[in-house]
Parts: C-alpha cells; structure tokens; sequence
C-alpha cells in the first residue's frame, strides 16, 4: 500500500494518519482516535481500552476488528510500530461503538479532513495554507510560523533528494534524520525529544526559531551535497546527510561561543509561550 503519513489536528490533539495513494483514502490510528472519543490522555490505558472493545465487537460478530488493517506509524519515542488503523467508514462504525460526547464533532471532523484532500489534490498550496491556519488556531506566532512553514520546504526537498538517491521510507529515512540530528545537536530524535520533555508531539513544532534555523542549514546543506555528488542508496546518501548536518553543527557551536549560551533548548511550545496554556 502506497500511503503517505501525516498528523491530523482534533480539538488540538494529534490524530496520525496516513494517506492511500493506491486506494485513494486515509487510514487513522485506532489508538488516537479511542483516545480522543474517550477523553483518555493514558496511552497504556487507550491501549487496554481498545483491546476490551476488540474482544467485545468480536463476541458481538462485527466485522470490524477483521477488516481493520495495520501500518507503521511514528510512536512517542520517535519510533515506527505497527498499529491498528481504519478507514473513514470503520471510523464511523467505531465511533457507533464507543459512547462519546464527541462523537458527532469527531465525525463532521472525518468529513472536513476528506473534504481537505480533495481540495488539495487540485490544489497543493492549499496544505500549506491549511498549515497555517492550524499553527494560527494554536496560537503560534506569526514569525514562528513563518520558520516552520519554509522547514516544511526544506525537509521536502531533501525527502526528494533521498527519495531519487535510493533512499527507502520509513526506516532509512527516520535513520538518516537521526544521524543528522545527533551530528549538528548532539541527541538523535528520540533524545532531542525526551531533553524537552516530549511524547508523542512533533519535535519541530517545539523548537525555537533558532533551532529551527539551524535544522534547516543542516537539511539544506545535504541536500545540496547530495545534488553535488550524486550518492546511490543509503550508505552514501549517509555520508552526505552527515556532511550536510556537520555544516549546522559548526555553525551551533559558533553561535554558543559568541552568545556564551547553548543554541539547543529545553524548552518546549507550551513553556516558551509558543502556545497559550
């Protein structure tokens, strides 16, 4: 299955999900969306959850759990697992399932984000205006936003380059991120993630500008030496993201010598007021 993966927003609360190309339909994690519908923030707890109500629809005879599907999704340690995920019409029948104040938001919302794709097939700039609109709803500022919507671009064009290289997705490309990470700031995702005291919220909608800034030289330097130099499958293109990534890192400890402060951050979107409590 060709699938996409992105992270869809519910009431400000992360929905992971992946787009079909082949099929032409999203697919949702089960254990988001249980969580959502149940107002349940304990991810042991979601987990334990749909395992009862698995066991429960098939002592029902529902067809649900077995035309549920998996994919590998990012988990909170940065990590990608297999998890259960459905489709918009198993969503609904799930929702049927699960009493919730939520329930009738929740399905208006599998509507719009079905609208959303098609819009955006038709138009591409649209994701990026939808992106916006989102960090905006948050409350991000708009000079923050304006540094996380030029990281997008910049992430994308070296997703390309890795992509015309050779480069598989999914675990090569999650490998190759963590390279770079732990060469210009010391900590791959996982660690980089864990010092700001993060779970399962993306590591780049909480850093500071000047982490942003310093990501981006990194993956704008591979990308470049990657053009340069022409790599061919994942050791090679691991050389130039590590090539690309020491250029960030030089410029990391430049900053920190002239300013006598480090340039990576503990703090995260909510305590550095990026966001409204």
């Amino acid at each position: 299955m060709a699938a996409k993966n992105g992270i869809k927003l519910f009431e400000r609360k992360q929905v992971r999900a992946e787009w079909d190309e082949s099929a032409q339909k999203w697919w949702f994690s089960i254990l988001d969306v249980v969580g959502i519908l149940t107002d349940q923030q304990d991810y042991q707890k979601v987990r334990n959850y749909w395992k009862w109500l698995k066991n429960k629809l098939k002592d029902e005879g529902s067809q649900l759990v077995s035309d549920t599907n998996q994919l590998k999704m990012q988990a909170a340690d940065g990590k990608m697992y297999l998890t259960d995920v459905a489709d918009t019409e198993q969503i609904l029948r799930l929702i049927q399932s699960i009493p919730s104040k939520k329930a009738e938001p929740f399905k208006m919302w599998l509507a719009q984000v079905g609208r959303e794709r098609i819009d955006e097939i038709v138009d591409p700039e649209l994701s990026i205006d939808r992106a916006i609109q989102n960090y905006r709803r948050l409350g991000y500022s708009e000079n923050w936003i304006n540094q996380r919507i030029k990281s997008i671009e910049v992430r994308k064009a070296l997703t390309d380059e890795w992509n015309k290289s050779g480069v598989k997705p999914g675990g090569e490309y999650c490998a190759l991120t963590d390279l770079m990470s732990k060469t210009w700031s010391g900590m791959t995702t996982n660690e980089y993630k864990k010092y700001k005291g993060l779970k399962k919220e993306s590591l780049r909608d909480n850093m500071t500008n000047t982490e942003l800034v310093l990501n981006m030289l990194a993956e704008v330097a591979a990308t470049e030496i990657s053009i340069a130099h022409n790599p061919v499958g994942f050791k090679q293109s691991a050389k130039t993201a590590k090539k690309g990534a020491e250029t960030a890192k030089v410029a990391r400890e430049q900053l920190e010598k002239e300013t006598g402060k480090p340039a990576i951050s503990r703090l995260n979107a909510k305590n550095l007021k990026l966001l409204p409590e």
